[in-house]
C-alpha cells in the first residue's frame, strides 16, 4: 500500500547525490525489490511519483519502490514485504525456472502468443563449433569396444574388436549461397576371434547457390567407401577379405519456381571402382571387369495446389559404361536406363514432411543374352514428430542392382527402413531402427531370392555438452531361398567426443 506520514512529521529533502548512492546501494543489497521491479506487472502508477495525502511527504527514490509496492497490493501480496512473484492466482513462484532466468531484467520477452509459459532447459546446450573465419566446424570423434558373434548353418566364429569413427561438418555462415561439407569415417581393429573389418568412409560438399528470388542451383561431389559385405549375392565365396567398393560421385541441379508450378534438372555422374579380392589361399582375385562410369539426367515438374501439397512428375535417363568391354565371362554389361515417376510432395513442418511416388524403371543391357531388368517402382521418405523430443523416419526404396553373375541380369531390391529417436531426458536419448530388403531375381536365374533383415537399438547419454557415454546392440539376418541362414548380432559401448 501508499506508504503515509503524519503531517506532523518533517521530511528530510536529500541532495541529488545522496539520493543516488542511496537507490545504488539499496538495488545492490535488496535482490527482492529488484526482482519485484522486473517481474511483476506494471501498475498504471509506474514511472509516476505515487501520491498521498500530503505532497510533501513524498522523497526522492521512492517512485519504483511504491509502484512496485501497489502492483503487490493489486494482487493480495506486498512484494516488498515477502519478496515473493506472484500469479493471478496469488501463489509464489520463487522456485520457477523462467523467473530465475529473468531476475533483474527490465527488458522482459515477449510473451507467447496461447499465453503457455516456454519449458526452457537451462541447463542443455550443444557443442559450438569452431569457428574458422567465416566457416564453423563441429567435429566429433568416437572410441567404442564392440564384440560381434555371427552363425551360417552349424559354423560359427566370432570376434571382439575396437571400432573409431570419425565425423565432422563444415558450414558456412554467409548471408547468401550456403557451403556445406560433411564427412564421417569408421576404423576398425580386432582385438581377438576371427572376422573381417568393416571400414567405412563418407564425405560430401554441397554448394547452394541462390541465383534468384525464385531460382536456385546446387553443385556437389563426394567419395564413399565400403567393404562388400560376404553375404553379398555378388561376394565371392571362400574369401578372407571381400573387395572394396569406391564411389565418386558429381552432380549439379537447378530448381525454379514458375508461381505456382515447380521445375527443376540434375546432372549425376557416379564412377565405381572395385578393390582386389584376397582369397583364402593367400591369392588375389582382380575385380576390374566390375569398375564403370553411370551418369543420369533426371527432370521434374510439380504443381502446388498447397504450400503444404505438391504433386509431381519425373522422368530420368541414363548410361552406364563399363571399363572393360566384357566382363571375365564374356558378357557385355555396359547397359541404357530409363525411368518415370509420378509422386507428391507433403510439408506440414516440424509435424510431418516427405515424398512418396509410384513409378516404372527398366534396363537395358548390350549383350543380347541379358534379359533386361524392368520392375515398378516405389519410393519415398516420411519424417513424423507425434511429440517434442521424439522424431520417426520410414523410408521405402527401389533399386536395380547388376550381376556379376554369368548369365545373370541382376535383381530388383525393394528395401524398407524406420528409424525412431525418443529423449528420455534433456540428456538421454534412445534410438530404434528396423529395416528389410528384398531382392528379387528374374525366372530362370542362377542367383536366389534374397532377404535381409537388420534391427538395432541404442542410449545416447550426455555427460556434458562435449563428452557422451553410447551403448549399441544390433541383429542382422540374411535368408535365401535354399542354403543356410546368416545370423549376425553385435553389441558395443563407448564414448564420444564432441566440439
Amino acid at each position: 500500500m501508499t506508504p503515509f506520514f503524519p503531517r506532523t512529521k518533517r521530511t528530510c529533502v536529500l541532495r541529488p547525490a545522496a539520493a543516488a548512492w542511496l537507490v545504488a546501494g539499496c538495488a545492490m543489497l535488496s535482490p527482492c525489490i529488484v526482482s519485484a521491479q522486473a517481474l511483476v506487472p506494471a501498475s498504471s502508477g509506474t514511472g509516476t511519483t505515487a501520491s498521498s495525502d500530503d505532497p510533501e511527504t513524498t522523497t526522492p527514490g521512492t517512485t519504483n519502490a511504491n509502484a512496485a509496492a501497489a502492483a503487490g497490493t493489486a494482487t493480495g501480496q506486498d512484494a516488498l514485504t515477502t519478496g515473493s512473484i506472484s500469479t493471478d492466482a496469488g501463489e509464489p513462484l520463487l522456485n520457477d525456472p523462467i523467473i530465475d532466468e529473468d531476475m533483474a531484467r527490465t527488458n522482459l520477452r515477449e510473451n507467447t502468443v496461447d499465453g503457455l509459459r516456454s519449458q526452457l532447459d537451462l541447463e542443455r546446450n550443444d557443442a559450438p563449433g569452431i569457428r574458422l573465419g567465416s566457416f564453423i566446424l563441429k567435429p566429433t570423434l568416437g572410441q567404442s569396444f564392440n564384440f560381434e558373434s555371427t552363425r551360417t548353418g552349424s559354423s560359427k566364429e566370432s570376434r571382439s574388436y575396437l571400432e573409431t569413427g570419425l565425423k565432422g561438418t563444415l558450414t558456412s555462415d554467409w548471408s547468401r549461397h550456403q557451403l556445406s561439407v560433411t564427412g564421417e569415417g569408421t576404423w576398425q581393429r580386432n582385438l581377438s576371434g576371427s572376422g573381417e573389418t568393416e571400414p567405412t568412409a563418407d564425405l560430401e560438399a554441397a554448394l547452394r547457390l541462390d541465383i534468384g528470388n525464385n531460382t536456385t542451383g546446387t553443385l556437389k561431389a563426394g567419395y564413399h567407401f565400403e567393404r562388400e559385405d560376404a553375404t553379398d549375392p555378388n561376394a565371392i565365396s571362400g574369401a578372407s577379405t571381400q573387395s572394396g567398393v569406391n564411389q565418386y560421385t558429381l552432380g549439379a541441379g537447378i530448381a525454379h519456381d514458375f508461381g505456382i508450378l515447380r521445375g527443376s534438372a540434375k546432372v549425376d555422374y557416379d564412377r565405381y571402382v572395385y578393390g582386389d579380392v584376397d582369397l583364402s589361399d593367400g591369392s588375389t582375385l582382380s575385380q576390374e571387369d566390375r569398375n564403370r562410369h553411370a551418369g543420369a539426367v533426371t527432370l521434374r515438374a510439380g504443381y502446388e495446389l498447397s504450400p503444404a501439397l505438391v504433386p509431381f512428375i519425373e522422368a530420368s535417363a541414363g548410361k552406364s559404361i563399363y571399363d572393360l568391354r566384357t566382363d571375365t565371362s564374356g558378357f557385355e554389361r555396359s547397359y541404357d536406363s530409363y525411368g518415370g515417376r509420378a509422386g507428391v510432395e507433403v510439408d506440414l513442418g516440424e509435424k510431418l514432411s516427405g515424398e512418396i511416388a509410384l513409378g516404372y524403371e527398366t534396363y537395358r543391357f548390350d549383350d543380347n543374352r541379358l534379359d533386361n531388368l524392368s520392375g515398378f517402382t516405389i519410393d519415398g521418405l516420411l519424417n513424423w514428430s507425434p511429440q517434442r523430443g521424439t522424431n520417426i523416419t520410414y523410408g521405402i526404396s527401389t533399386g536395380i542392382e547388376p550381376s556379376t553373375t554369368p548369365g545373370d541380369s541382376g535383381a530388383l531390391a525393394y528395401a524398407l527402413s524406420s528409424k525412431a529417436t525418443h529423449e528420455l531426458r534433456s540428456n538421454l536419448v534412445a534410438r530404434l531402427s528396423n529395416s528389410l530388403t528384398f531382392r528379387n531375381y528374374p525366372s530362370g536365374s542362377v542367383s536366389q531370392d534374397q532377404r535381409v533383415w537388420l534391427a538395432g537399438a541404442g542410449l545416447t547419454w550426455d555427460l556434458n555438452r562435449y563428452l557422451a557415454l553410447t551403448g549399441d546392440v544390433g541383429y542382422e539376418r540374411t535368408t535365401q531361398d535354399t542354403g543356410a541362414a546368416t545370423n549376425v548380432a553385435r553389441v558395443g559401448v563407448g564414448l564420444t567426443l564432441r566440439r
